[in-house]
């Protein structure tokens, strides 16, 4: 795997490209730029898609500019890897044999320079999330998969853009940002004790990091309200906000 690595999450691509969402893909792509610039690998931490459904004969038409993105990195040698999150586990032979050098359906680990990394999405790591993982199960089992391929394309995707909240306004409280930074620092702790050097999570949309003895937590923004990426260089990993002024 060659180094930089670059971890973006939660983009959130919409099926929609209204004039906001121009504007956020536009930014993005400056990064993806950068990156083929640099060099390295680039891993998204799940949630690239808002939806994400690959029938066996088609793909969502919404997000053909990214795909001539990704192509293009993939030209320049850049390697990509796609962790699946919770808005975009349902992919085929398109995303895991063209698009993607390598896709992740759970959890991944890694060793590059001699640090052992551990990087998720995130969702249903929390102690009380307990429905959240039944539904977990039944959503991403073959048979809700197979099930929902009956659906016509355009009624299903009807139906992921009526359900949809990416992009509304970010209603958490700090108490309850407070309780998942709790909660991802003690699941950080035991992977740290386990011989890991780095644990790196989406889905909450916190853009942070955490030294925690000898490890570092890194808990990547959203696109929509905190824009970050994190790399790490070859020596250590550092989180940064993305400029969408520029």
């Amino acid at each position: 795997m060659k180094t930089p690595l670059y971890f973006i999450s939660d983009v959130h691509l919409k099926l929609r490209l209204s004039p906001d969402e121009k504007n956020r893909r536009k930014n993005l792509y400056r990064l993806l730029d950068h990156i083929r610039e640099t060099g390295g690998t680039c891993f998204f931490i799940g949630d690239l898609f808002d939806f994400y459904f690959e029938y066996p004969h088609l793909i969502p038409k919404a997000y053909i500019d990214f795909y001539h993105k990704a192509l293009e990195m993939k030209r320049d040698g850049i390697e990509l890897h796609f962790v699946l999150g919770n808005h975009d586990f349902w992919v085929q032979d398109f995303m895991t044999e063209t698009l993607m050098d390598q896709v992740y359906f759970d959890d991944t680990t890694f060793e590059v320079n001699g640090k052992k990394f551990y990087i998720t999405h995130g969702d249903g790591l929390l102690s009380w999330d307990h429905g959240y993982r039944l539904l977990k199960k039944i959503i991403r089992s073959p048979f809700f998969i197979w099930l929902f391929r009956w659906i016509h394309p355009t009624i299903a995707y009807k139906i992921a853009n009526s359900i949809s909240r990416s992009g509304r306004h970010y209603t958490h409280s700090e108490d309850f940002n407070e309780d998942v930074r709790i909660e991802l620092q003690n699941v950080a702790k035991n992977h740290f004790e386990n011989n890991f050097d780095y644990m790196i999570s989406g889905h909450y949309h916190l853009g942070e990091m955490f030294t925690i003895k000898e490890g570092k937590l890194a808990i990547l923004g959203d696109w929509f309200h905190r824009p970050s990426y994190a790399v790490f260089d070859g020596m250590d990993l550092s989180i940064h906000s993305w400029d969408t002024n520029a």
